[in-house]
């Protein structure tokens, strides 16, 4: 099972990479795959991570609530920020620049806390970034919104918390519990948790590609352009910040990531509700769902090889 797991890991953007394309260009292999399981897949994912954590790992993160309110604050600038000056910048029409400053409204999500975890980053420091800013998505991503676009979006607060308590916080905390308490079995799952976890995301991206593919097609060049650079933009911002504020390599890592993926699945669906006449609105959100991932887990190659020790070597 371990060569199996390495595998994965090595390849995991490659393995992506070619979901995505094969779901775009034969949407029809991945249309049997409903969009309503996209929230059982992430649960699975999270429920595998819930398993990796031990008590201390939230006791060192409560105990720096500073890192946290970091992360609040940059989630809802930096991101916002960017989508506004690169719609701008590209010119794009009021449809593509709603759907892009939505992406960038929204709150970070759990591919986020995924790829933390693949990355070896501070995943308790991800989840609890990820957990207030969804939590605060009711009021934040509205309120910065309209800011933005001067138009105002209706964000079903019940709805949120309900698939923030049910998607990430249960399926994290029986993990988290069955490790604690049954922790001899638990470590037998160490190998294939990965495995599955690339299997779910494989089949999350094959969903939202598959199923929003002729939308794809008439976005251009232009809209993948701005999708890309402001997930790329994030993650450096993202890792700059961490950098300034002196983290460890382990907290940089998931602010990094933090900031650069989105909840772009939330900003899909409230681009279809909150702007009906404006269809293109959708775009944005579905290319980031499907990009961030690939991006994503080739800096989670990248990150994985650097840790305390190598930073550390490296400060002497």
């Amino acid at each position: 099972m371990k060569i199996i797991k390495d595998f994965f890991i090595k390849y995991m953007a490659l393995i992506i990479s070619v979901i995505a394309l094969v779901s775009l260009f034969a949407p029809q292999s991945a249309l049997w795959i409903s969009t309503s399981w996209i929230n059982y897949l992430l649960m699975v994912v999270m429920f595998g991570m819930g398993l990796t954590l031990k008590p201390e790992s939230f006791v060192l993160v409560f105990k720096c609530p500073k890192d946290i309110l970091c992360g609040v604050f940059a989630q809802y600038t930096i991101m916002p920020l960017l989508a506004f000056g690169l719609s701008r910048l590209f010119g794009l029409d009021a449809a593509l620049t709603a759907g892009v400053i939505l992406v960038g409204t929204c709150p970070g999500g759990t591919a986020s806390n995924v790829i933390t975890y693949f990355a070896k980053g501070d995943i308790a420091l991800s989840v609890s970034i990820t957990s207030v800013n969804t939590l605060l998505a009711p009021i934040l991503t509205p309120l910065v919104t309209y800011f933005l676009l001067n138009t105002t979006i209706e964000v079903n607060m019940t709805n949120m918390l309900a698939a923030i308590i049910n998607v990430i916080l249960v399926p994290i905390v029986l993990g988290f519990i069955l490790n604690r308490f049954f922790n001899k079995i638990t470590q037998k799952l160490v190998d294939l948790l990965p495995v599955l976890s690339v299997v779910a995301i494989c089949m999350i991206i094959a969903t939202v590609v598959a199923h929003n593919a002729e939308k794809i097609y008439t976005c251009g060049f232009v809209v993948l352009s701005v999708v890309v650079l402001h997930n790329l933009l994030g993650y450096l911002c993202g890792f700059t910040f961490g950098k300034i504020l002196k983290m460890k390599p382990a907290k940089i890592k998931a602010f990094s990531i933090e900031i650069g993926m989105q909840n772009s699945g939330l900003a899909t669906s409230l681009a279809g509700t909150a702007f009906p006449s404006l269809a293109m609105a959708t775009v944005p959100g579905a290319i980031f769902s499907v990009w961030h991932n690939i991006s994503g887990a080739i800096l989670a190659e990248i990150y994985r090889h650097w840790d305390d020790d190598y930073y550390c070597e490296k400060q002497k």
